[in-house]
């Protein structure tokens, strides 16, 4: 878990803690820690008591799971050397060819392209 600076932290538009994560999953706070824990989602510490957060883009309330294919990208970022703020700063930077964010890209069903752009960081 990464201390996150100032800049990423502002790119990202919102946070949710892990017992918020667990109550829109509908899972204890344990299964979400293991989802951290697992690189499927990425966790900072943040805030004046240092608490865990994860982007809200990273989870799909409706669905009650997971962004369909964060995880993916995240491994292949990851591959590529990535740090977790890095992966955020990536994922939370506007990129107009997109149009919008890799994150915003992810939650809207467009992961085929983000994942072609995480690939082809690595060349």
């Amino acid at each position: 878990m990464t201390e996150i600076d100032a800049k990423i932290d502002a790119l990202v538009p919102a946070w949710l803690t892990l017992p918020d994560i667990a109550e829109l999953l509908g899972v204890e706070v344990t299964r979400v820690r293991q989802l951290v824990k697992e690189g499927q989602v990425i966790a900072v510490r943040r805030g004046e008591n240092r608490a865990l957060h994860v982007p809200a883009a990273f989870i799909d309330g409706a669905e009650q799971k997971v962004v369909k294919g964060l995880t993916g990208t995240l491994t292949l970022l990851r591959d590529d050397g990535f740090t977790d703020e890095e992966m955020l700063e990536w994922l939370f930077t506007p990129d107009e060819s997109l149009p919008g964010t890799p994150a915003q890209a992810l939650s809207e069903n467009r992961g085929t392209e983000v994942k072609r752009r995480a690939q082809a960081l690595a060349v």
